[in-house]
């Protein structure tokens, strides 16, 4: 096989990561595909098990922020490109412990970066570092108005503030150093794999154990939803045809204040499980803000759609059912990370 692409994603193990790595091995067969994750709570091999013995596929295990060892894997295996998508990126966690996410989010980038930069020197001739970031760098909007890929950076939370430290850097390494890069700015992800911390997956599971459906102040806070493999396709386009040193936003064209959405949620549940109407609505407990919590998030999407063609291929209700027929398909899966029984695979599968 002849090999054309040498690609590193960090994070595959990972949500996002997981479906890119899965399209990626799958589609492009004259690529190999290298997946780095450090495996935490949120990396789950699990989610690619059907893709494990693919022979363009291999797993690293290992943490970006670990300098030598970054070095030494861009040596062995010479990555021509990188798609970063390793980060820590709960809100919660980041208010709790914000260090986690400068030392992943920041100085993780820094690294790889470095690793990039100092394997290829000046030669970058086919070569790209693929940074991926999120709609929170912007702030907070108002009732109106859109983010764009022009709108000043105005973090609000430990995380956000991270990204965007981490984005700030991979521009100045392409402005210092000539290194091509490309950076996409992404609205909230929902999908099949996702670890149930995030709104829809907790919700589907304490449904599930008629736990409260615990909505931050008076849930009116407003999110564009992005489903996690109409997330994937668009960064197949950017890869492939963005133009470099450019930033294109990715968003769902889909915003939903949260308790509408969790009302939808409740809906699509009781009809799936046979429930009589209004049964998981009983649920929602609205609790206590959490601080610095950004109103609005809503992207605007058009240029990745005008100049890449990219717009979402399932409309929200769509994507929800499919998220919902998924989870409740996966009960074990669901099972094995909330208690924590899934990073036993690595252990029987890798030792």
């Amino acid at each position: 096989m002849n090999i054309n692409k040498r690609v590193l994603i960090t994070g595959g193990a990972g949500f996002i990561g997981s479906h890119l790595v899965r399209l990626f091995s799958n589609k492009y067969e004259d690529y190999h595909i290298y997946n780095i994750d450090t495996l935490t709570y949120a990396g789950n091999l699990e989610n690619l098990k059907d893709v494990e013995l693919r022979p363009n596929y291999t797993f690293i295990k290992g943490n970006i922020t670990d300098e030598a060892f970054i070095g030494k894997i861009f040596e062995d295996y010479e990555f021509t490109h990188v798609i970063h998508l390793a980060a820590e990126s709960h809100v919660d966690r980041s208010i709790e412990d914000p260090f986690a996410f400068v030392k992943t989010n920041v100085i993780g980038t820094v690294v790889l970066l470095n690793a990039f930069r100092n394997l290829w020197k000046n030669n970058f001739k086919d070569k790209l570092f693929y940074h991926i970031s999120t709609d929170e760098v912007y702030g907070s909007l108002g009732v109106s108005g859109l983010f764009t890929e022009t709108t000043p950076y105005d973090p609000n939370s430990p995380y956000s503030a991270s990204k965007a430290s981490s984005d700030h850097f991979v521009r100045a390494y392409g402005e210092t150093y000539r290194l091509p890069y490309v950076i996409t700015n992404c609205s909230n992800n929902y999908g099949q794999n996702q670890f149930p911390e995030k709104l829809i997956p907790l919700f589907i599971n304490n449904i599930l154990n008629n736990k409260p459906l615990p909505v931050y102040g008076d849930g009116n806070y407003t999110r564009d939803w992005l489903y996690v493999k109409d997330h994937a396709i668009a960064i197949d386009m950017v890869f492939h045809n963005g133009k470099v040193a450019e930033t294109y936003n990715i968003g769902g064209f889909n915003e939903w204040k949260n308790i509408d959405l969790v009302r939808l949620l409740c809906k699509q549940m009781d009809d799936r499980l046979g429930k009589a109407p209004g049964s998981s609505e009983k649920l929602i407990t609205f609790v206590k803000d959490r601080p610095g919590h950004d109103l609005r998030y809503a992207i605007d999407a058009n240029k990745i759609k005008q100049e890449l063609g990219w717009s979402p291929s399932v409309t929200f209700e769509e994507g929800l059912k499919e998220t919902i027929d998924w989870y409740l398909s996966n009960e074990q899966w669901l099972k094995n990370v909330t208690t924590g029984q899934y990073q036993s695979y690595y252990k029987k599968q890798y030792s």
